[in-house]
């Protein structure tokens, strides 16, 4: 399944809300759908009761939910039936899908509405040893034996089509093509073979980057802070674990930068796999449900790299097999 964050301009739904994305282009309120079978049943509470079972918040369902893929699974049976059945409303005209073909008042978002804990690891030899060679060294023996992250803020995401902020105390902006996994499941000391059980599903990330300032950052070996934390892209949906068989998969990834291709790799070419990642990152603390983990930058992923540098107004596409595009447009220098 392909899970998003969306709003929609009607009075009665004008939050943000889980939907599902199908693949013939239809976008399934699954809280909407419990909604509606509790209205049939008779229950006077259908709202309270379908709250409790899928709340409009994937934040609340991951944390509260045993096994929210299946629970998102049965939201979808029901919206099946009801197709088949010729109902697509509540009592009150509210619809429970839309035609993404034809709807235009829907707006996507980031695709997880809260993040717990954002870890964004350096997994991608490629990219590490291009990095290190501009500083004129090689790579630390430490980074082939451990998987190495930093946490960043998550306050900052924004989602697909949004604007990329452009900080008023940096001259050089950077994208970077990453892949990311959303944990479903909490889990304090996970073996590596049992980790993947407890991811929810994969999505793109951009994380931003204000490379002048975060070499000033990390010349006195902390950060990075203000080169990261004012903005990260998450999206434009997350593909659930199940659609992978319990696999981790090797997916083609690519950056375009106003049309024209600038990175090109696979998510397989991480030296680190995510099951050894989750399994370095919960030793002796917990993961949790919610928690957002980046692969770090696939080799060529990003300015930096290839001495290439994004512009104010610039269009900006990741895309990943099977996920999908991220499309963002570098705003103008904050200040301006």
């Amino acid at each position: 399944m392909k899970i998003c964050n969306f709003s929609y301009k009607n009075p009665f739904i004008e939050q943000r809300r889980i939907g599902i994305i199908t693949d013939d282009n239809q976008l399934i309120d699954p809280n909407l759908c419990w909604q509606l079978d509790y209205q049939r049943e008779g229950f006077s509470n259908y709202e309270e009761r379908a709250n409790h079972k899928i709340p409009t918040s994937l934040s609340k369902l991951l944390k509260t939910s045993d096994d929210p893929i299946e629970d998102l699974t049965e939201a979808y049976a029901l919206f099946l039936f009801f197709q088949k059945v010729g109902i697509n409303e509540l009592a009150n005209g509210t619809p429970i899908s839309f035609d993404l073909s034809t709807e235009k008042n829907i707006q996507f978002h980031c695709p997880i509405d809260k993040i717990s804990t954002y870890r964004d690891f350096y997994a991608h030899e490629k990219h590490v040893k291009k990095g290190f060679e501009k500083r004129k060294e090689p790579i630390p023996e430490a980074w082939y034996e451990i998987p190495a992250y930093y946490k960043g803020a998550t306050e900052g995401f924004i989602g697909p089509e949004e604007t990329i902020p452009w900080p008023s105390y940096t001259n050089v902006l950077d994208y970077e093509l990453e892949f990311a996994v959303v944990m479903g499941r909490d889990g304090k000391n996970i073996k590596a073979e049992e980790a993947l059980d407890h991811i929810f599903g994969y999505t793109i990330l951009n994380d931003i980057s204000a490379r002048d300032i975060q070499k000033k950052e990390m010349s006195i070996r902390l950060g990075p802070a203000k080169g990261k934390d004012f903005c990260s892209v998450l999206g434009p949906v997350i593909v659930t674990a199940d659609e992978f068989e319990g696999k981790e998969p090797n997916l083609l990834m690519t950056a375009k930068i106003n049309g024209e291709e600038w990175s090109r790799g696979y998510t397989g070419d991480s030296h680190y796999t995510w099951a050894q990642m989750i399994e370095h990152a919960s030793k002796e603390e917990f993961i949790v449900a919610g928690d957002v983990l980046g692969s770090g930058t696939v080799g060529t992923g990003c300015g930096l790299e290839l001495d290439r540098w994004i512009q104010e107004g610039d269009e900006i596409e990741l895309h990943v097999e099977k996920i999908g595009s991220l499309k963002n447009k570098i705003g103008n220098k904050r200040g301006k």
